[in-house]
């Protein structure tokens, strides 16, 4: 071999190895979920400018500007992204020893809410704690952190899982109270996906399924007797499932019925962007509860789809991280991505079913999108934590430490 020939074979070598150095680099984080992530927000944030440009016409935001809501979402959005930033470089281990304290303090949050000139209240709930820069929502704050308290729990108390006292009452009481404390608010759908995502953890963990569909059960009773002793929750049941009444469309179903309208608006292709005559105040809390509306309406079917698939995606995507790390014996960090899909899954499929008229109205937004500044920081916080779980999977397989 010459040396022209030997410096060709080194130079291929040299450029082999390389490319592999590339491709490890670019394995270090899932791209494609930053991608879906970030593109959901930046649709949401299209989005609700669309759906609030109308809303300083109306008395209510008569001191606003039609840019008001979109500023706010982009700096909601901005704020998300760095504290995510953050958060993605803390190990899950650090994670899990924080989770009861968290979880605790957050109970403690909930209970200021509660209290009289410190929790703020809007159209008759108590929810938010104010601050000068924007309004903290306990609540959404409890939806992650019962994913890392759960999943912590659920790890400490493998061995003792299928008994009764000592592994399944203790959860159960704690997750009660959160429930007391949310429907002191009041805030059933809140309450309603923080049970979804403890019991998925506990099902996941291995309860014994005797207990869980015992408790299952008694839960679905204790929902059904909250709507039942509550006459405006019940007369909401009966207006969702009649929502074309007269009496309903003009009262309980209004909401719903004007949902419907902008979605039959829409058809396949939309009316166009910017173009919803819905979002002109016939439609309550377009830019929040009923953002899946204005874009049924402007973007129609095929957006509506879009947004679906995307969502499915990221709930998919999860799992597939979560079943990755306990296959490693990471089962705190395993769970933990599962909950974050249960989370994320649940309230997404909550806020769908309710514009879509599948499920009764309940105040919860679309994650991600709708206009709010808790809910999208503590979206794309447990987004970064999925990611986090993701990149410490792939340090793993490559042999390295975590």
């Amino acid at each position: 071999m010459n040396f022209a020939s030997w410096f060709t074979a080194d130079a291929g070598s040299a450029g082999q190895v390389q490319g592999l150095s590339q491709r490890s680099r670019m394995m270090d984080y899932d791209q494609p979920l930053v991608w879906v992530t970030i593109l959901l927000m930046l649709f949401g944030l299209v989005m609700v400018y669309s759906a609030s440009v109308a809303l300083p016409d109306s008395p209510k935001y008569a001191g606003y500007k039609t840019t008001h809501f979109l500023v706010r979402q982009a700096v909601f959005i901005s704020i998300a992204l760095v504290a995510a930033l953050v958060v993605v470089r803390i190990p899950m281990s650090t994670w899990q020893k924080m989770a009861p304290y968290l979880f605790v303090i957050t109970l403690v949050l909930l209970v200021l809410v509660l209290v009289p000139g410190v929790g703020k209240g809007v159209n008759g709930a108590r929810r938010w704690l104010s601050f000068k820069f924007m309004n903290v929502q306990p609540s959404e704050l409890m939806k992650l952190f019962v994913v890392l308290y759960a999943a912590d729990y659920t790890v400490r108390k493998q061995q003792v899982m299928h008994k009764l006292t000592k592994g399944f009452m203790p959860m159960t009481a704690a997750i009660g109270l959160v429930g007391l404390l949310l429907l002191l608010e009041p805030d059933l759908g809140a309450f309603g996906v923080i049970v979804c995502i403890a019991m998925g953890i506990l099902f996941l963990g291995g309860i014994n399924g005797i207990w869980f569909g015992g408790i299952g059960a008694t839960l679905v009773g204790i929902f059904t007797m909250v709507i039942v002793l509550s006459p405006w929750r019940r007369e909401r049941i009966f207006a969702y499932l009649n929502p074309w009444q007269e009496e309903n469309a003009l009262g309980k179903a209004y909401q719903l019925s004007h949902s419907l309208i902008a979605f039959g608006r829409g058809e396949l292709f939309g009316v166009g962007l910017g173009g919803s005559v819905e979002k002109l105040h016939y439609l309550p809390e377009a830019h929040t509860d009923f953002l899946l509306a204005v874009i049924g309406e402007e973007l129609g079917f095929v957006g509506v789809l879009a947004v679906i698939l995307m969502f499915y995606w990221i709930i998919k995507r999860a799992f597939e991280i979560g079943r990755q790390a306990i296959a490693m014996d990471q089962t705190f960090a395993g769970l933990t991505a599962k909950g974050i899909g249960i989370w994320i899954g649940v309230q997404a499929f909550v806020n769908m079913g309710v514009n879509l008229g599948l499920l009764p109205t309940k105040g919860l937004t679309l994650p991600l999108m709708s206009y709010g500044g808790t809910g999208v920081l503590i979206n794309c916080i447990g987004v970064a934590i999925l990611l986090r779980i993701d990149y410490e999977n792939r340090m793993l397989m490559r042999g390295g430490r975590v």
